[in-house]
């Protein structure tokens, strides 16, 4: 999988969760924390990560989130 971005500011909509879950249970997996992707309609309302340059998944709660992206992973 390519790397994986988040939002700074989603933090607080619970991305951060998944992006500590992710790092203790992938260690070697990429992930990047950036201020803004620029996504701000999407990032305001729900959990946000870019996944390589330019693909987005989004879901409604950090659980939603944490299971599309460790069923990306495999």
């Amino acid at each position: 999988m390519k790397k994986i971005k988040y939002c700074c500011r989603n933090f607080k909509n619970g991305s951060k969760s998944v992006y500590k879950s992710l790092k203790s249970e992938f260690p070697d997996l990429k992930q990047k924390k950036k201020d803004c992707l620029g996504n701000c309609k999407l990032c305001s309302r729900q959990c946000l990560v870019m996944i390589g340059k330019s693909e987005i998944v989004v879901a409604p709660t950090a659980d939603v989130l944490y299971s599309k992206l460790k069923d990306r992973i495999g």
